[in-house]
């Protein structure tokens, strides 16, 4: 998969965005090294070098289908700590109404697991922070993923961050919108607060300001997340107030379902310019078909795999990532490489 920013990034990105396949590469080779000297394998019996060790990830939803694609990468990392003797505990949100206290009990919870590593995504920060910081307090070392960024795992004394960088997510996906000509954009978040969130629709309205347009925030109560009909009608009804409206972007992983159907039923779409956050297959379709002009994605299974085997690799033999935070994305999916992505898709990593 290629990047496909519309403008070049920095110094500093560049090289992050240059190490994460060779820290793919690293944490393959450290953790095939260690199990091929051991008495087991990912695949057969289990040594017990790793015997006590508890690594605890905290995710989003069970009904969530972008965090279906971090927990497939959890789980594939999980044989290998498993391997050796020691385990990975996975921890959901029950839903989205209330996520920011929410997550902070779940990393409560997580202390009574006897976690020698917790990776936690920091949704809402001023909410979640007391609790991580707790940990951290206590002697556990914690990850922050998918949420939070470096700097607020910086804060709290997280080891470090993995996911991809929001705002710039935010930015690429602006640009790609002016690209596309669209002068007034609707940025729709369905999980109002979430950091991650916020730090997008504030990107794309950055991203498009390079090129004159302009972008406003739709911000729907957090219960709607997922209740496709009612997303649905909110875009579909922001669509039909403002006939200037040339563009929407959707920044909750589950809501492309939602607006394309909303663009359908308004009798809008060949005007309007769509670009959503993260990849299932309809919006790789979209994409595909030019229904959708491109979608942003973050990698989500590289995520949960990078969060257990980063994580375990500290806690087992005291290896920690030189490069920090580890980047995953923002990469944009366009019509020029939606094939690429739609083969990762079937495979369930994407």
């Amino acid at each position: 998969m290629v990047v496909s920013l519309t403008r070049r990034p920095s110094r500093r990105r560049r090289a992050l965005l240059a190490a994460v396949p060779v820290i793919a590469g690293l944490t393959v080779a450290a953790l095939a090294g260690c199990t091929s000297g051991g008495a087991g394998t990912a695949t057969g019996t289990t040594d017990d070098d790793a015997k006590g060790v508890n690594i605890v990830i905290i995710g989003g939803a069970s009904d969530d289908a972008f965090f279906s694609s971090i927990k497939r990468g959890v789980d594939d990392a999980k044989k290998v700590v498993e391997s050796h003797g020691g385990k990975v505990t996975y921890l959901a949100l029950k839903d989205y109404n209330n996520i920011g206290p929410d997550a902070a009990q779940l990393v409560k919870n997580a202390l009574g697991q006897k976690p020698s590593l917790i990776a936690v995504p920091d949704w809402v920060p001023e909410a979640e922070n007391p609790a991580i910081k707790s940990v951290v307090d206590a002697g556990i070392p914690v990850i922050l993923y998918n949420a939070g960024g470096y700097e607020e795992a910086e804060k709290v004394g997280a080891l470090t961050y993995i996911g991809t960088d929001e705002y710039l997510a935010g930015v690429a996906g602006g640009e790609a919108l002016g690209k596309a000509g669209v002068k007034k954009n609707v940025c729709v978040n369905t999980v109002p607060g979430a950091q991650n969130l916020e730090d997008r629709c504030r990107g794309v309205a950055d991203g498009l300001k390079k090129s004159g347009g302009e972008s406003t925030q739709l911000s729907l109560a957090g219960s709607s997340y997922g209740n496709q009909t009612a997303v649905s009608q909110a875009i579909k009804a922001a669509l039909q107030k403002d006939s200037d409206v040339d563009g929407l972007a959707t920044v909750g992983g589950s809501d492309a379902a939602a607006a394309l159907d909303a663009l359908k039923q308004s009798g809008v779409g060949d005007k309007v310019k769509y670009v959503h956050f993260n990849v299932d297959s309809k919006i790789l379709d979209a994409v595909k078909s030019g229904v959708a002009y491109a979608t942003i994605d973050q990698q989500p299974y590289l995520q949960g795999f990078y969060a257990v085997s980063a994580g375990f690799q500290y806690v087992t033999y005291g290896l920690d990532t030189p490069t920090k935070p580890i980047l995953t994305g923002p990469l944009v999916v366009d019509k020029d490489n939606v094939d690429k992505a739609v083969s990762g898709a079937k495979a369930g990593v994407r």
